[in-house]
């Protein structure tokens, strides 16, 4: 685990604006954070070369896409050896409906978040998977409602 960086309260409200709209430009960020465009870029690109801002991107919407059917996965591992994990990532990773991919604790090994347009897009997604690899036990569950999605991490107060 890399060493957490030093943040002030300038970095916190940039990285907070940012997190809410990563278009704004240098200067606007600049007057909102009380500092010249100057310094207000070189703190972005000192957090852009420690990490802490990984990229910048668009978020779109699902729906709109055809892709609007969230669906999470859980997976039990049929063993439990390295050979077997870098084979099950690399099929997980090889899948684009796959968002989210997590070893997990607990009763379940492996959670994955799906993106997909119904239920038959899903099996197809399924078949690949179990294709990929010996596994235990998968089971899904479909998400009826969004109640909050958010990309923002919490920031330090």
């Amino acid at each position: 685990m890399s060493a957490r960086p030093l943040l002030d309260s300038h970095d916190v409200r940039l990285l907070g604006l940012l997190q809410e709209d990563a278009t704004l430009s240098v200067a606007d960020l600049a007057e909102r954070i009380h500092l010249s465009p100057n310094a207000c870029w070189k703190r972005m690109k000192r957090l852009e070369s420690e990490g802490v801002i990984r990229k910048r991107v668009a978020l779109l919407d699902a729906e709109k896409l055809g892709v609007g059917v969230t669906v999470f996965v859980t997976v039990r591992a049929a063993e439990h050896s390295e050979t077997w994990l870098r084979e099950f990532a690399a099929a997980v990773r090889r899948l684009p409906e796959v968002m989210e991919f997590y070893r997990m604790s607990g009763e379940v090994d492996y959670m994955l978040k799906i993106q997909v347009a119904d239920i038959a897009a899903y099996d197809a997604v399924y078949q690949k998977l179990i294709r990929s690899v010996r596994l235990s036990d998968v089971s899904s569950a479909f998400a009826m409602e969004e109640l909050k999605h958010t990309t923002c991490i919490p920031l330090p107060r």
